[in-house]
């Protein structure tokens, strides 16, 4: 393996150590000095006077770049569409989708970057994943804190005219519907499937162009198809008994509307019943009983990237098996051995409401309204619909009047007696009402009207995914913002806090792996003064 860079790292003298990059955050007592930082004369006489001889930090060699400098060279040197790129920091470029549409990506460029150094890596979403406007689709990172001019030259090199990621936006389409009917088959069903793909057509960017339903016989379906393509530009039917052999009904009426049958099934489950046909160059999909309900299937796969422009053959639908198998049907006629039950992970989370507001000039800015309702309040409602449970509100200045902001509410009130020492106190008045099962604790600020549900559940499912043991930290453009969930390998640590800091130093020295969570502004909006207010459309009740 080639060195990354030629820096040198290591201990170094203090006296020799002006100009360097901390390697790990140090403290003199007074003030704490960040990992990455460039050590200044002034900081090299504040660690010398604290008794602090030697340091860990890395100098630059003449052919290095630093870590932003070379990741944004990185991104730049990308070819992308439809994607923002973010500003660098701490050696990583986030990237955006502009637009709702499914994300493309070609795996030999990605692949080939990460083959180059081990330095230098980039992570995507998988090829085909829906996104939306702001979501977070790729990450740049380099991992030290410089590394060779010549590697990112290198890269540039590999990568020149090569298309690595974009996003294919939805394109406005018009969906026929057929659906067949037997006495079997109840009306409301019908109902509820036209209701499920109008929302299905309607997220992509689509319309409804009109329904038809008719007897489950091919002399009727094939005329209804006939009609349907002639007034839309895909058409989906439904079969009132799902396709058992190539020459049923839906299969045997494509045909004899003059269509063709591409393919019959897929190794998506649930979806297996898919038909992938073809009729006056438009697409014909005989959807699968499952894609009556809007929760995902194989039917979707298909229907997304068609109304993506991206084409769809029977090679594409074979290659789907991998991923495939989305979850289990618990109607399903084979008896199959359940699997042993696995706890959920769980959050408490603890809304931080006992500041006093010194930047407002006297009025409570949790007791000012928003469309009427307390700050704190409606805080609060956001926080017990993140799913977080329980929600402890702390409370410290004007506990009382706090307190009866959230009247009616289902949240846990903890008062934090020493509230005059700083935000630490609070988080550990907290972490005592944290119930002993939980698996980590969200540290959300109460003057944050901003964040929605949305956000909150985010962070949530993210750290749940990550089993409940990484930091989750929401973000702006790159740039660490509020709320952050901290999980329980972090509690011994945090019940050790003091004085007016927050659990920051803990997430940036302690073991915890740290994911960072892109939910755009709200991360960094929070209410401290007049101005602040009135931008949040907030008034003095």
């Amino acid at each position: 393996m080639r060195e990354a860079s030629c820096m040198i790292f290591g201990e170094l003298p203090i006296e020799e150590a002006e100009g360097a990059i901390l390697a790990h955050s140090v403290s003199t007592g007074a003030s704490s000095l960040r990992k990455g930082h460039v050590l200044t004369r002034g900081d090299i006489d504040a660690l010398q006077a604290a008794g602090i001889l030697r340091v860990t930090a890395a100098r630059l060699a003449a052919t290095d770049l630093g870590e932003d400098e070379a990741a944004s060279r990185l991104a730049d040197a990308l070819r992308i569409d439809d994607v923002r790129i973010g500003p660098a920091s701490t050696g990583r470029v986030n990237f955006f989708a502009l637009e709702n549409g499914l994300f493309t990506v070609d795996p030999a460029v990605i692949n080939g970057i990460n083959a180059v150094d081990p330095a230098v890596t980039i992570a995507t979403l998988k090829n085909h994943d829906r996104v939306q406007p702001g979501q977070m689709v790729a990450t740049v990172k380099i991992i030290p804190f410089a590394v060779d001019a010549a590697i990112i030259e290198r890269i540039e090199k590999q990568i020149a005219g090569r298309a690595a990621f974009g996003i294919r936006p939805f394109r406005p389409q018009s969906i026929g519907l057929v659906q067949t009917v037997l006495p079997s088959v109840k009306p409301s069903v019908l109902d509820k499937t036209k209701r499920v793909m109008e929302a299905r057509v309607i997220r992509n960017a689509g319309m409804i162009a009109g329904e038809m339903r008719v007897s489950h016989r091919a002399a009727d379906l094939k005329e209804a198809i006939r009609q349907m393509a002639s007034l839309s530009d895909a058409l989906i039917v439904f079969g009132a008994s799902a396709v058992a052999d190539p020459a049923d009904i839906v299969p045997q009426a494509i045909r004899e509307a003059g269509g063709t049958v591409h393919h019959i099934g897929m190794p998506v489950d649930p979806g297996n019943l898919l038909i992938l046909g073809e009729l006056d160059g438009k697409p014909v999909i005989g959807a699968p009983g499952c894609a009556r309900s809007l929760k995902e299937n194989g039917f979707d796969w298909v229907l997304d990237r068609l109304m993506a422009g991206i084409g769809v053959t029977p090679r594409d639908i074979v290659g789907m098996g991998v991923g495939g198998l989305l979850m289990e049907i618990p109607t399903r006629p084979q008896p199959r051995q359940a699997e042993p039950a696995v706890r959920p992970v769980t959050v408490a989370v603890a809304l931080l409401a006992a500041g006093q507001s010194r930047r407002m000039g006297g009025p409570n800015k949790l007791l000012a309204q928003i469309s009427g309702e307390p700050i704190v309040r409606l805080s609060a409602r956001r926080a017990l619909a993140s799913g977080g449970h329980p929600v402890i509100a702390v409370l410290g200045h004007m506990a009382g009047e706090i307190e009866a902001a959230l009247s009616g509410l289902d949240v846990v009130t903890a008062v934090n007696g020493a509230y005059a020492t700083g935000i630490s106190s609070s988080i550990r008045t907290a972490l005592l009402h944290v119930p002993a099962d939980t698996d980590g604790m969200m540290v959300l600020l109460a003057d944050m009207p901003a964040l929605a549900p949305e956000h909150l559940k985010r962070l949530i499912e993210v750290f749940a995914k990550a089993g409940g043991s990484a930091v989750v930290r929401a973000t702006f453009d790159g740039k660490r913002g509020n709320p952050v969930i901290l999980p329980r390998s972090l509690f011994g640590s945090i019940e050790r806090l003091a004085g007016d800091i927050g659990a920051r130093h803990l997430i940036e020295n302690g073991d915890a792996p740290v994911i960072d969570v892109e939910i755009g502004p709200a991360a960094m909006v929070d209410v401290d003064t007049p101005d602040d207010l009135r931008t949040a459309g907030g008034v003095i009740a």
